[in-house]
């Protein structure tokens, strides 16, 4: 029960600031895509192999791009309503969306981080090491 209420709360938290968060109950999910945010959302299950090897790369892009892009992990087998509403056809499926919340790229099977990453910089947010210039040259 605890487990439930820290769930609900991270998602009442995600919606309200736009932060990123992996949704395990259809009780926890919040507005979709994330308002005024570029928005990746991952559909897939814990159990499925693809899945599992996606699973450290968007754990990582969670923290990576909190606060600049929603990165959101739907697991459709205990969210069956989310994969009918997303036109969910194989696990897993990533979602990209621009700021204004139009769906902008699908994709179907496993994706790489640089994949990802390319895409997410395609809608303007740029990888954490990029924000900072760099000069060694003095």
């Amino acid at each position: 029960m605890k487990r439930a209420g820290f769930i609900i709360g991270l998602a009442i938290l995600a919606s309200g600031f736009g932060l990123s968060l992996s949704v395990a109950q259809s009780s926890a999910i919040p507005e979709l895509p994330a308002k005024d945010m570029v928005t990746m959302l991952d559909f897939g299950a814990k159990k499925c192999i693809p899945c599992k090897m996606m699973a450290p790369i968007i754990e990582s892009l969670e923290k990576e791009y909190h606060g600049r892009a929603a990165i959101i992990f739907i697991d459709v087998w205990e969210n069956r309503e989310q994969g009918q509403r997303f036109a969910i056809r194989s696990m897993p499926t990533q979602i990209f969306y621009d700021k204004s919340g139009k769906e902008v790229y699908r994709h179907e099977g496993f994706l790489s981080k640089d994949a990802i990453v390319a895409q997410l910089e395609q809608l303007g947010v740029k990888a954490e090491d990029s924000k900072e210039v760099k000069n060694f040259d003095r």
